[in-house]
């Protein structure tokens, strides 16, 4: 008896099944709160030089603060006051043409209206130092990519719940020493490691969670546990507003997982791990678990633990399965190479719209709540649009509408904000659409017995692709348009490669890699929930 016959029988979406995704939803809410983070902790006020040097010249004595800065500071061509340069002295004393631009020389000043402190203030990390502030972004996302290979091996070799548990405890460490962090080179050591133990809650939730869930439920649950993202965003941008200093801002996105915490003891291990590995007494308490709660007791009649060890014994032979299995076959290595494609095109785009909210014409706070807002009916739409035209084409009409969105918005004017933010958010709307999409749709390609690794795998080179795509916004010194056409094709690259993938709706899981080789299995499962 396979486990989607199993459940089948005891019912693959009951009140077991919600309350394991709601304990999850308690730990998942933190990770846009950390993954977007760095729009408001790494926001960049207005400032100018700071000229507080000059009260010491004798010019300065009967000026106004006005005049101080027309003489000290030159003027931008839209009229504004110079972010990084002012004059060698104030221009007054020497003829015009003898005044001699330089950077800034006592550090800035910096507008507290928006954030009160943040990276850059902390560490004056603007004009020639701006690199530095988008590098906390990719450090961060540089070690989520480490951790989610690292993860998906230890969840496939030791189980997703002792692993979770893991990934808890070490994210709060990490994060609370980040913001006690005293020195630039501290802090971005330890949000790599946050990073790390993130991309753990990352893969490791949605994978417990769909190894639980019954074949014919598996787009509505999918749909339904990527709300907690967009709940998270909103989040997000309400700490984000009431709290706007960058040590406590921290400490509050990071507190959910206390909740999580206290919450894991109630989460079962994956049943169907269990199974695969071998471990059919643990995987029958489970499964006895789920019957009784789900009122299906008198299935249980014909389940024992012998029946069970049944199933797997010819399979497992005690083999531990590694990243290397992956490659192992021409078709898992097909499945690898175009769903890593796929996974970096998705999460490039994705957050090079994300992280760069400042350029839609609102103001941070705004522009991120629009585009979480959207995020809602959006996948509400996606449930029928998934089970419509299934997870290949929708995966590729997804990229390519954000492709087409990017697009159009470089021949939009700057002036014309309105416009750019609307086009904007569609944009992001299809490419939260193409997020949703990959996540649940990998762990349908994926067979059990390596899914944490094929997930850990893909999340790599995803963050591959996150960690590089902050940089990109440095290429409008070369050609303004520059990051806009990396983005637009990327996702025309990804969106075309989905296409190769195969096809899973409405069928059941693979358990073994010599399942990928053999016809996708369609579900005949009812749909009851």
């Amino acid at each position: 008896m396979k486990f989607d016959n199993i459940l089948s029988e005891i019912n693959g979406f009951g009140k077991f099944q919600i309350r394991l995704v709601l304990i999850q939803v308690l730990s998942r809410i933190t990770l846009p709160c950390h993954f977007l983070l760095n729009n408001f902790m790494a926001g960049i006020p207005s400032h100018r030089c700071n000229i507080s040097a000059l009260d010491n010249e004798s010019i300065s004595l009967n000026l106004t603060l006005e005049q101080k800065l027309a003489v000290s500071i030159p003027l931008e061509e839209d009229g504004t006051l110079s972010s990084c340069l002012m004059f060698s002295h104030p221009h007054l004393l020497n003829s015009s043409r003898d005044a001699v631009l330089v950077e800034c020389q006592n550090g800035w000043v910096y507008n507290n209206s928006d954030f009160k402190s943040t990276l850059a203030t902390e560490w004056d990390l603007v004009c020639s130092r701006k690199s530095m502030n988008k590098a906390t972004a990719t450090i961060f996302f540089i070690g989520v990519m480490c951790g989610a290979p690292l993860f998906g091996f230890l969840s496939d070799r030791f189980g997703r719940r002792r692993m979770l548990l893991v990934s808890y405890l070490s994210s709060m460490a990490f994060a609370g020493l980040s913001a006690y962090s005293t020195s630039y080179i501290m802090f971005v050591i330890m949000r790599f490691f946050t990073g790390m133990s993130l991309a753990a809650i990352s893969i490791i939730s949605i994978v417990l969670n769909i190894e639980w869930i019954g074949t014919e439920q598996r787009t509505l649950f999918g749909i339904f546990f990527s709300l907690d993202w967009t709940v998270g965003s909103w989040i997000l941008v309400g700490i984000a507003y009431l709290v706007n200093e960058w040590r406590p801002l921290i400490l509050a996105v990071t507190s959910p997982l206390l909740l999580a915490l206290v919450a894991w003891r109630w989460l079962p291990e994956s049943a169907r791990w269990l199974m695969a590995n071998g471990k059919a007494d643990a995987a029958y308490y489970y499964i006895k678990q789920c019957a009784e709660m789900n009122n299906r007791s008198k299935c249980m009649a014909t389940i024992t633990p012998k029946t069970l060890l049944e199933t797997v014994e010819d399979k497992t032979e005690a083999r531990k399965y590694t990243f290397i299995d992956l490659f192992r076959t021409s078709s898992m290595r097909k499945m690898a190479i175009c769903s890593g494609i796929v996974w970096f095109g998705v999460a490039f785009t994705y957050y090079g719209i994300s992280l760069n909210i400042t350029g839609f014409g609102l103001n941070p706070y705004l522009t991120q709540f629009v585009f979480a807002s959207i995020e809602m009916p959006m996948k509400i739409a996606l449930y029928f649009f998934l089970e419509k035209v299934g997870r290949r084409p929708a995966q590729s009409i997804t990229l390519l509408s954000t492709a087409l969105f990017l697009f159009i918005n470089m021949f939009v004017a700057k002036e014309k904000w309105v416009i750019r933010t609307v086009v904007g958010v569609l944009g992001k709307a299809m490419s939260e659409a193409s997020f949703t999409i990959i996540f649940f749709y990998t762990t349908e390609l994926y067979p059990t017995v390596v899914r944490q690794n094929g997930l850990g795998f893909t999340s790599f080179v995803a963050r591959m692709a996150v960690a590089v795509s902050p940089l990109i916004v440095l290429l409008e010194d070369l050609w303004y348009l520059l990051p806009a056409m990396t983005y637009c094709a990327m996702a025309v690259v990804s969106g075309l490669v989905a296409l190769l993938l195969t096809e899973t709706r409405n069928t059941k899981l693979p358990e073994f890699i010599e399942d990928i080789d053999k016809p996708r299995e369609k579900s005949t499962e009812d749909k009851t929930i």
